[in-house]
């Protein structure tokens, strides 16, 4: 099982072919993008990977998986596997506060580590990395294809732990992006937080009674942040709109109930917003200790429910699919990557083309 300090150590077990990688620095963020010269010289329309690393990583650790990935696409386009005119590229960047970016170490460790706005950090700094890829996705082409030879007409997003948190950020609130690969991130901010403080022993979590009753709106979970995460966050952003006792508790692990017609009527558009149409594949480790799968079982549940066939939400054409891999830690394991590049494939091999019901798959690998 990997060190959860560095959940991508064993990824790839051999070195995975190379493909090209070119820098740019873009307002202000130094990017690579890998795959333009391997990009067919037919092809004009471009998807992009969007990759976002973990937390105390850099960019350099999403190489592997931007190579495997793109190599294994642009082997489906010369054996025409795949009728898909699209061509394949992936850019990564350190998100903020990290590689090259670093401003202040101690904001990227949790409260066992001696970081006592632990919340606070670990929120804004996916967030922020959330909307750097936004703001990427508007500069990029001129960059890259500065003779407008070239088109990217999809972009989909992978991230791993942090990058995985700010992967659920992105495929939420970022319409451009379509499709997300979420690996060994978390849907439930509050819920997973909550937890990190009960096995910390936080004197805000210990103190009150019951224990952790007080733990909302304390010093280490500030009201203002709370009021933040529930603009953003999947979870805290659904319950918000519902009358469920769910979302004031700091642990919730019961299921979240259907809403009423009232409480659709309100989230019918919000889900359209946010998710009508994409696609989601959701990776997770069993045995993760660090983001455990059960912090997000409830919203996950109730996603399927909703979005899958019978589900109220339906008609939104939601593909998702959330797969455990029983024996994975807190690790991105080589299945894992293997999935993510199927994923994508088929992503890419549908052309934007959106089923009229959702999809839903479970799979324990």
């Amino acid at each position: 099982m990997a060190n959860s300090l560095d959940p991508m150590q064993n990824t790839h077990p051999s070195e995975p072919p190379q493909v090209s990688r070119k820098a740019f620095p873009i307002a202000g963020i130094a990017t690579t993008v890998f795959g333009l010269d391997e990009l067919p010289p037919h092809i004009s329309t471009i998807a992009c990977l969007w990759l976002l690393h973990p937390r105390l990583s850099n960019q350099e650790r999403m190489s592997g998986i931007a190579t495997t990935i793109i190599t294994d696409w642009n082997q489906k386009i010369a054996n025409g596997q795949s009728s898909s005119n699209q061509g394949l590229i992936a850019v990564s960047f350190d998100q903020r506060n990290h590689g090259s970016r670093l401003v202040e170490p101690l904001a990227n460790e949790a409260w066992k580590q001696g970081n006592p706005r632990h919340a606070q950090d670990m929120f804004s700094i996916f967030q922020g990395t959330a909307r750097d890829t936004s703001l990427l996705l508007d500069y990029l082409p001129s960059y890259i294809f500065p003779k407008s030879d070239r088109t990217i007409t999809t972009n989909l997003v992978l991230g791993v732990s942090l990058g995985g948190h700010a992967a659920w950020s992105c495929i939420l609130h970022e319409p451009r992006i379509t499709a997300a690969v979420v690996i060994i991130g978390c849907p439930d901010y509050v819920n997973l937080m909550a937890d990190r403080a009960r096995l910390s022993k936080l004197p805000t979590w210990t103190s009150s009674d019951p224990p952790g009753s007080q733990f909302l709106g304390s010093e280490h979970f500030p009201r203002s942040l709370l009021d933040t995460v529930r603009k953003y966050d999947l979870a805290s952003l659904l319950l918000s709109h519902m009358r469920s006792d769910a979302k004031d508790k700091p642990l919730h692990d019961d299921p979240i109930p259907e809403p009423c017609e009232e409480e659709k009527a309100v989230l019918r558009p919000l889900l359209t917003s946010c998710l009508a149409g994409k696609r989601i594949l959701n990776l997770s480790g069993g045995a993760d200790k660090l983001v455990p799968y059960k912090r997000g079982e409830a919203v996950l549940t109730w996603l399927k429910n909703t979005v899958g066939p019978g589900g109220w939400f339906t008609d939104g054409g939601v593909h998702f699919e959330d797969v455990i891999v029983e024996t994975a830690g807190h690790e991105v394991t080589p299945g894992m990557v293997q999935e993510a590049s199927r994923f994508v494939a088929e992503t890419l091999s549908t052309n934007g083309s959106v089923t009229k019901t959702g999809f839903v798959r479970e799979s324990k690998i």
